[in-house]
């Protein structure tokens, strides 16, 4: 084990400023560089497909060949790709190996640990130009990315604080108590032009001011981790993965806006992130970080988690602080502002994961150095989800004004099996459809607004010519309404009528007339909503009738659903010619509509068919036909 690794586990509590720099360039000064490396990444995803039971297997590799005090295993949070999990990275070369499976350990160690061999046969595959990758920094997934947040991830083990202080943790917070103000603090984020990533883009030093200005002798401070848009799951990589990080931004945002205590809101269908999280609480109390008059000054600061049910609307602030104040969580009128009056009544400043976990490097690398990262007025990276019908899916960290495009083709690596892009809806259920002749506009606030979405928390669905856009918008117009508390009447029975229009025009019964209440419909929704549930549901709906009003005329008009996705508008036949009677699809048709005899021409009965798309998946000469 090296130095580094020694000093793991043991906990000290660190008296003052002085004391934590000696320690950590100590700490520093022990590390070695060049030091072999087996990094797996231990994010969920990773775990999910088996990145855990390969730990022990390369610890016994290593005493099996008598290198087990040569080599060190470093188990990390996400590293972002996690289409290719479990993943595991050599260091320092950074010999990059998606989908590693157990039986490939000890040829790892052998070939590439002990004789220093690249293994083909487990390379990366870039599927736009089919050449194999050896580094992971040349991986084009990552190649394209600007990983400010995520860049520590797959680097350190996130429940070790020592890893995160060598490389640079709480070195922005020390340098605020030993020699900023809390005004001076609350200038750099304003500078940097931080707007807020949960999804409102309020500029976050404004916020910060407004809450620090405001009446009241105690202050609090929240973090959002309450992640409930389908497919996103940023916040709850970074409390995997660098948990510390956000620790730091809250510490260093109590500081400014002189509060006392912070509370983490996090649901629970996020095991890991919570038993990580609450790992980096405690060690950063034993170091002295946490807790009353810290490092020897007068600035005493605690943190307290909070776990939520996961109801959507908690993502809500005003929901949210219901929910921690033990009240039912349905949002409040605004104004007055939670920087006026939030928990308790105390002025209160809400920010979510992602924002928190960025402050430490605005400090570190100064209000410049993000701001220079970006459009005029969207500054910095943002982290997003890509998830849907996109070969490369997973987290992607990018500069603020990169184009759709850009993500798509080029870090995401295109659409699966050759099929035609159709659109990316972002923002998740409170966002809008993006159609494909729209791909080179530049992802920021004010250009995805103009087209009819939002940047929201950073949810990207991608989806292809398959996708059928009315499906899509009856999918998150189901979610929210599921999902709205019910307390306005506009979004409770606004939102199911419109869903009653979609339904009925997937099904073949509706109306052109439809179409021009559904415009009405949503435009009266967004008015009259209190919160940001039911001012932002429409906008699917509204979206894809904007930029797909045809697949709405050739549902309703000629009873078609052209992505062959609305079961009552589609049919199901074998083409004669093609069919060569193997008798694959009669054997897993479930419903019994399929007959034929062996070798001679299959037929369907529509009258039987449940249109459940199997025959045509298991049909080798595509002689299915769907219309």
């Amino acid at each position: 084990m090296n130095a580094l690794n020694q000093s793991k586990g043991k906990m000290k509590i660190i008296p003052d400023i002085e004391a934590f720099e000696t320690f950590r360039n100590d700490l520093i000064g022990k590390k070695d560089p060049t030091r072999k490396t087996i990094c797996v990444c231990g994010g969920s995803a990773c775990i999910a497909t088996g990145s855990l039971g390969l730990i022990e297997l390369f610890k016994n590799e290593f005493i099996k060949h008598g290198i087990d005090d040569e080599v060190d295993i470093l188990v990390t949070g996400c590293h972002g790709f996690c289409e290719k999990g479990p993943l595991v990275v050599i260091r320092p070369e950074g010999i990059f190996y998606p989908m590693v499976k157990k039986e490939h350990v000890p040829e790892i160690v052998k070939e590439t640990v002990i004789n220093g061999k690249v293994i083909e046969s487990l390379l990366y595959i870039d599927p736009m130009t089919e050449k194999k990758i050896v580094y992971e920094h040349d991986v084009p997934f990552y190649k394209k990315q600007k990983r400010l947040v995520l860049g520590n991830n797959g680097l350190i083990d996130p429940m070790v604080i020592v890893d995160y202080i060598s490389v640079g943790g709480y070195k922005a917070f020390t340098s605020v108590l030993e020699s900023m103000s809390s005004d001076k603090v609350i200038d750099i984020v304003t500078d940097s032009g931080l707007k807020g990533r949960g999804g409102g883009g309020f500029p976050t030093g404004i916020k910060w001011k407004l809450c620090k200005t405001a009446k009241g002798e105690i202050k609090n401070i929240v973090c959002n981790a309450d992640e409930g848009d389908p497919g996103a799951y940023m916040d709850r990589s970074i409390l995997e993965g660098n948990p510390h990080s956000v620790i730091e931004g809250m510490l260093i945002g109590g500081f400014a806006i002189t509060a006392s205590t912070g509370y983490i809101y996090v649901r629970t269908e996020y095991p890991l992130a919570i038993e990580r999280l609450k790992r980096a609480i405690e060690q950063a109390k034993e170091f002295g970080f946490i807790g009353n008059n810290i490092l020897g000054t007068d600035f005493s600061f605690d943190i307290e988690i909070r776990e939520g049910s996961g109801a959507f609307v908690c993502g809500e602030e005003t929901s949210l602080m219901h929910s921690i104040e033990g009240l039912s969580p349905e949002p409040s009128q605004r104004p007055p502002f939670p920087t006026e009056s939030g928990l308790w009544g105390n002025p209160t400043n809400i920010n979510n994961v992602e924002t928190w976990a960025v402050v430490p490097l605005i400090i570190s690398k100064g209000s410049k150095y993000f701001s220079d990262i970006g459009t005029e007025n969207s500054k910095g990276t943002k982290i997003f989800s890509l998830v849907g019908k996109i070969n490369n899916s997973g987290l992607v960290e990018v500069p603020m004004g990169i184009s759709l495009g850009e993500i798509i083709n080029g870090i995401g690596g295109g659409i699966p099996d050759d099929k035609e892009f159709k659109a990316v809806q972002t923002g998740g259920p409170s966002g809008g459809c993006i159609p494909a002749s729209l791909m080179d506009i530049p992802v920021d606030y004010e250009k995805l607004a103009e087209v009819g979405s939002i940047m929201g928390s950073g949810g990207m669905v991608v989806m292809d010519e398959d996708t059928c856009v009315i499906d899509i918008a009856k999918y998150f117009l189901s979610f929210t309404n599921d999902e709205s508390c019910g307390k306005c009447t506009s979004c409770r029975d606004g939102s199911k009528a419109m869903l009653d229009i979609l339904t009925r025009i997937s099904e073949g019964h509706g109306k052109l007339k439809d179409i021009d209440l559904l415009v009405e419909l949503g435009g009266a929704i967004k008015d009259a909503s209190q919160c940001g549930l039911g001012q932002t549901l429409s906008n699917p709906v509204l979206s894809t009738i904007r930029y797909f009003r045809d697949e709405y005329n050739a549902h309703i008009v000629d009873k078609k659903c052209p992505a062959h996705v609305c079961k009552a508008l589609v049919t199901y036949s074998i083409n004669s010619e093609e069919c060569i009677g193997c008798g694959v699809c009669l054997k897993n048709c479930s419903a019994g509509a399929i007959t034929g005899n062996l070798k001679e021409a299959h037929l369907i009965d529509s009258r039987k068919c449940t249109k459940c798309g199997v025959c045509r998946e298991v049909c080798k000469f595509n002689a299915v036909i769907v219309e």
